[in-house]
């Protein structure tokens, strides 16, 4: 009798949508939670409730690390907001990123201990890992709450957006971090499984200062 090992290989993402959500009981949900899983994004009655993996996760937190040491060697004050929950009644929409920073507006922030996105501006970064498709389009909900730059990754690559016209545009290098490329991110990226988390950075902080390869 032969014994067969099966690896039981995790989605990056789960994802449950709900239809005809009222907005009293999507903040009811959200504020229930125990902590910001699931993450919650909201857009005119319909909520998708999304649970990262691994994957999903360890994506999103380098990417943060990369923009925190970024920041950290060009001396660009960002204040970190993680995955805070931005939400305007207003507008019935409401989204959590995995990382999301204010530079730009950073020194507007200093010593609030909360935020009201019908009064305070939304992040100037988002970083968003869609690795799944999401049942709600983010980048048009992304351009109705007016951030600035989001960074999206799809599990094999970051692509960078800036907000212009009401809508996004496909950038190459950021402008919320000046000389910051998607190349760059990705050339480091492309290693995260070969590296750990700390050579990983220590590759990136070494590379920033050196010309981009051709």
């Amino acid at each position: 009798m032969s014994i067969v090992q099966r690896h039981i290989v995790e989605p990056p993402e789960t994802r449950m949508v709900l239809e005809n959500v009222a907005w009293d009981t999507y903040v009811a949900l959200a504020e229930r939670r125990r902590g910001s899983i699931p993450r919650m994004t909201y857009d005119n009655g319909v909520l998708e409730m999304m649970s990262p993996q691994r994957e999903h996760e360890n994506i999103g937190r380098l990417v943060g690390r990369m923009i925190e040491t970024y920041s950290e060697l060009r001396d660009v004050e960002i204040i970190s907001v993680a995955s805070v929950t931005v939400k305007r009644s207003d507008l019935s929409k409401a989204y959590e990123a995995d990382e999301s920073y204010y530079v730009t507006h950073a020194a507007e922030l200093l010593g609030k201990r909360e935020l009201d996105f019908e009064v305070d501006p939304p992040p100037d970064l988002v970083v968003e890992v869609e690795i799944t498709s999401s049942a709600i389009k983010k980048m048009p909900l992304f351009a109705a709450l007016k951030v600035p730059e989001v960074w999206r990754h799809d599990g094999e690559s970051l692509t960078m957006y800036r907000r212009e016209n009401e809508g996004y545009v496909q950038i190459d290098s950021s402008v919320e971090l000046p000389g910051l490329t998607a190349k760059r991110i990705n050339q480091t990226l492309a290693s995260r499984d070969s590296v750990g988390e700390t050579s990983l950075i220590q590759g990136f902080r070494k590379a920033i200062n050196a010309p981009e390869p051709k």
